[in-house]
Order: structure tokens, then C-alpha cells, then sequence
């Protein structure tokens, strides 16, 4: 199958694009682009992007398949068909399912129902404790040999130091980047929102700031000590 996209605003940062250009796509892939003007015919399947814009693939960190065990609430299918949607072509999948990714046989079983059911690429997240308990590590390597592309412990944060310290030196060893969810539970004290004058109109208890502040300065330190990479959620 033959697709000419023209008339476009191309942008492709990784070429250094930036301008209009017509595309031509042959089996699935970019075979001419060009500021010139393409031949057609019956078989090419043309689309006007006259005042829009063509951009690669978006790439999505954070999202939440929620498969194994909360299937009613998203599946790898119904994810990447809705990730598709909206431009994205490759998504990391955050760990804290049901039972979560915390295992080497967990990130292949990742693997293998995306390969089935995924209409994009879905890269799996590994957890940083076993259960996300926040007691004792899982097996960083292991699950890196069998693709993880990070570790996380989504939605909480690993409380105690000395093992967030022993997480990021064991990632820093196999090149993995560590996701926090900067957030000191013995702080939140039931808040429900951001701390501040619409929580007290509402009534409502709130997060200070500095609950999700002092977990983000100890990663910094941790990560400045041990050299690993650190990239912060939703700050």
C-alpha cells in the first residue's frame, strides 16, 4: 500500500526538519520526502495535511495499563489502541498491577501479551520492591536482561534511604533509569489535594508541598552519590 501525505509541516527534531514537505509511504514505510511536488496515480491513497502538522511518533513515560488484575479499568489492548490514537507509538507501562512487575517472568509476561494484543510498542517498568512493599529489592539485573527499561515504585515513594540508595546503585550498574513518585507517606496525614486556599474553601485536608519536596531532595542526593539516572514524575 502506497500513502502520499502532502503539504505538511513536517517537524523532525532528530534531522533537524522543520518545514513543509511531502511524504511518500510504501509498505509501512517513508520511502521519498520531499519540498517537491509527487507524482500520483490510482494506487497512491493521498492525504492534504494543508495547515497541519506531521510529527514522528510520540513517546509516552508514564502510563497505566493496569493489566494483570485491574482489567476493568485498562488492559494493554484497550491502552495501546487509545495510546495509538492520539499519535503514540511506544509507551512505558508502570508496574503496579495486580500482581505487580516485579520479577523477570513478570516483564516477559509483559511482553508477550503486548506482542499478542498491542497495536503499539509497550515497554514494561519494573518494579523497585517486591509487591511495591517497600522491604526488599527485586532482582534489578534480572529483570533488565529480560527488557525492563526502568524501575519504579509508581504511586509511592520507597521510604526508607538506605534501600532507595541500594536501588539506584544497583540500576546505575546496569544502565537502568530509576522513575520516582516523590511523595513521604507519614506526611500526607489523609490530604486529599493540593494544600492551599481552594482546599480550605472546600473543606478538604490538604498536601503541603514540602511532602512531595523533601522525598525529590533525598533522590537528588542519592542519584548526585551513586551517578544512576534519575527522572522525576509529575513534579
Amino acid at each position: 500500500m502506497r500513502i502520499l501525505i502532502k503539504n505538511g509541516h513536517l517537524i523532525d527534531p532528530g534531522n533537524k526538519i522543520d518545514g513543509k514537505y511531502n511524504l511518500l509511504v510504501e509498505d509501512g514505510r517513508i520511502s521519498k520526502l520531499t519540498k517537491d511536488s509527487i507524482e500520483t496515480d490510482a494506487e497512491i491513497k493521498v492525504f492534504d495535511a494543508e495547515g497541519k502538522y506531521i510529527l514522528p511518533g510520540f513517546v509516552d513515560l508514564h502510563v497505566h495499563f493496569r493489566e494483570p488484575g485491574f482489567e476493568y479499568k485498562e488492559t494493554i489492548k484497550t491502552g495501546s489502541l487509545a495510546a495509538a490514537a492520539g499519535g503514540f507509538t511506544t509507551v512505558c507501562m508502570m508496574p503496579n498491577t495486580k500482581p505487580a512487575l516485579d520479577t523477570p517472568e513478570m516483564i516477559d509476561a509483559s511482553y508477550d501479551k503486548a506482542k499478542k494484543e498491542a497495536v503499539i510498542k509497550v515497554l514494561p517498568i519494573g518494579a523497585i520492591t517486591k509487591g511495591q512493599n517497600g522491604k526488599e529489592l527485586v532482582d534489578i539485573k534480572g529483570m533488565a536482561e529480560h527488557g525492563a527499561v526502568a524501575i519504579s515504585e509508581d504511586g509511592k515513594s520507597v521510604m526508607a534511604s538506605d534501600l532507595a540508595y541500594e536501588a539506584l546503585m544497583r540500576a546505575k550498574e546496569v544502565n537502568m533509569p530509576v522513575f520516582a513518585h516523590c511523595e513521604d507517606i507519614t506526611l500526607v496525614k489523609g490530604g486529599v489535594m493540593n494544600k492551599g486556599k481552594r482546599a480550605e474553601e472546600l473543606g478538604l485536608p490538604g498536601i503541603s508541598n514540602a511532602v512531595e519536596e523533601i522525598i525529590e531532595a533525598r533522590d537528588v542526593l542519592l542519584a548526585g552519590d551513586t551517578g544512576a539516572q534519575l527522572h522525576l514524575c509529575h513534579c
